[in-house]
């Protein structure tokens, strides 16, 4: 394999972050010798989730073997998730805000047609459905575990309680119409065909559009790390991977 020289579109201060967990790991653990050091494993890290290197790649990158690749970014991956917002503290902070909106995203997988429970009908692939909490400016601010996805989205939105968290803080919640019945503080588009609408219900759904539209950046924001737009791991990997990334973008602020 040819090795080149590249880069990661991720800040230094990323890297700095990821370093020093590694460091405090190592140290709690009492590892004495590694074949890479903190950050040359923070840096492998980053590489396999922003760019979705193969850890056969890496291995070629780092000069290590892929076994010891995918240890490391494994052990990473878990510090990681480890430390991401969990649902009540997200909607808690953002409880000053004037809303939030909700929405669901479809991570690819590599599964074959048998695979039912991962076929989502909505967009005709298999992957797993992740539910994402974005502020007004669209910002991405909570992405929850993954379920099969098969599962709608006012599903796993009931499943993760997020429905019950946004009422106990009394934060209103805009979402599509695939949320419609979620109760609650959620607010949906009026439902109906649009010739059948009246002038008043229309002119609501444009509002609830442009309102509902900004959540594609939160959506953009976490695919942006390559990993995660077409995923060949098992699934049971994919929630500490998307928590991962999470932690990731929120100290990049």
């Amino acid at each position: 394999m040819l090795v080149y020289p590249s880069g990661v579109d991720v800040s230094s201060s990323t890297l700095r972050f990821l370093e020093q967990q590694l460091r405090r790991h190592r140290r709690a653990i009492g590892s004495r010798w590694r074949r890479l050091s903190a950050g040359r494993q923070a840096l492998l890290t980053l590489a396999h989730l922003r760019m979705g290197h193969t850890y056969a790649q890496l291995d070629a990158g780092f000069g290590i073997g892929t076994t010891t690749a995918h240890r490391y970014v494994a052990e990473a991956v878990e510090l990681l998730a480890a430390l991401a917002p969990g649902l009540t503290d997200t909607v808690r902070t953002a409880s000053a805000k004037a809303y939030l909106i909700l929405d669901g995203t479809l991570l690819p997988i590599d599964r074959i047609a048998a695979d039912r429970p991962f076929y989502s009908g909505k967009h005709r692939k298999h992957g797993m459905n992740v539910q994402i909490i974005a502020d007004p400016f669209g910002r991405l601010l909570w992405a929850s575990p993954a379920l099969p996805g098969a599962v709608h989205d006012i599903r796993a939105a009931r499943e993760h309680r997020i429905v019950d968290a946004l009422a106990e803080a009394g934060t209103p919640c805009w979402a599509d119409k695939a949320y419609r019945g979620a109760g609650g503080t959620v607010r949906t588009p009026c439902w109906g065909r649009w010739e059948t609408l009246s002038a008043g219900h229309q002119a609501v759904n444009r509002s609830h559009a442009k309102i509902q539209a900004v959540v594609e950046q939160a959506v953009a924001t976490l695919k942006s790390w390559r990993l995660l737009r077409k995923l060949r791991c098992s699934t049971t990997r994919i929630t500490s991977l998307v928590q991962a990334v999470l932690t990731l973008h929120l100290t990049s602020y």
